[in-house]
């Protein structure tokens, strides 16, 4: 017991009461100087200006900041693959029901295997469909020529129609679902790592100033309101306030230039449109491969309307 007292009261004997009440003071002090501030109650004149550089940064961040944050409001829909899908509700309950039979069934499977009770068979789980407008168009036209080529044999023209625009979209989805991993690798995750890194240390090193700036009004305010036994000490506090706020200043403008100057913003930028070019290429390829002969079964069908109407 006297030994952990002993180690208790070495510890409490290491605290530094002069300086935590020090740094209690200095920020009572500031927070005081922003209330006077913001209501009014102290004077521009006596309110210190920051270097022109600085304002001038600071503005130039802001806006860079607010380029990165409007871009990101909607380029964030490339991090879930169905910020396109149709009906993505009923499939939703459709594909839940699916996953509960197959779980059913093979529950059965197994449970009931050496019993009196038929057992079923188990089976494979459903595959799983990707959410994009692409795969529901391909899967969609599929589904509908397999429905005709069932009602009228394989050499009905819209069946074959069908099918060539759902061989286009399935490479349509394919070259999507490689668009949105390289939209998400090479622009939305660099993209949000220089806000959450770069922007934001400059963001925390510019508030750090603001502090300071308080600080070194505030105790200005306290030399200016000092008794003649506090001046020299008000005086020390003064010249202590002015050498933090140039340091932190100091740190804040490098802190910003490096911002601006980084050029990464601009190379994800670039990698956005690299993969949308890459996309769309894909998708005017495929769509051109599929049109012609599409074009060629309509005219044909079109040219047989007519001819069947003539008699």
């Amino acid at each position: 017991m006297a030994a952990q007292w002993n180690r208790l009261s070495s510890s409490f004997n290491q605290i530094n009461f002069g300086e935590s009440a020090n740094k209690l003071a200095k920020g009572f002090g500031s927070t005081v100087q922003q209330a006077k501030e913001r209501f009014g109650q102290v004077a521009q004149d006596e309110i210190t200006e920051l270097p022109a550089e600085y304002k001038d940064l600071e503005g130039r961040v802001d806006a860079l900041r607010a380029a990165h944050l409007s871009v990101l409001k909607i380029t964030r829909v490339y991090e879930s693959e169905a910020y396109d899908y149709p009906v993505a509700i009923a499939e939703s309950v459709t594909e839940l029901s699916t996953s509960i039979g197959y779980g059913l069934n093979n529950f059965a499977a197994a449970n009931l295997k050496g019993t009196n009770l038929p057992a079923p068979q188990a089976v494979a789980p459903p595959e799983a469909q990707h959410k994009t407008l692409p795969h529901a168009l391909g899967r969609s036209a599929t589904s509908a020529a397999q429905g005709i080529q069932a009602a009228s044999g394989n050499e009905n023209k819209f069946a074959k129609s069908l099918t060539l625009f759902a061989s286009g979209y399935d490479r349509i989805a394919e070259a999507r679902l490689v668009q949105d991993q390289t939209i998400r690798d090479k622009f939305l995750h660099p993209w949000q790592q220089t806000l959450n890194t770069s922007i934001n240390v400059a963001l925390k090193a510019r508030q750090a100033v603001r502090t300071s700036r308080l600080e070194l009004d505030a105790a200005k305010q306290g030399l200016k309101n000092a008794s003649p036994a506090r001046q020299e000490i008000a005086r020390l506090e003064v010249e202590n306030a002015e050498d933090d706020l140039v340091q932190k200043t100091e740190v804040a403008i490098t802190l910003m230039k490096a911002v601006l100057d980084n050029p990464e913003p601009l190379k994800n930028l670039n990698e956005l449109v690299k993969a949308q070019l890459t996309f769309f290429a894909t998708a005017a390829e495929a769509l051109n491969g599929v049109q012609g002969e599409i074009e060629d079964l309509s005219v044909a069908a079109e040219g047989e309307y007519r001819k069947s109407r003539d008699h």
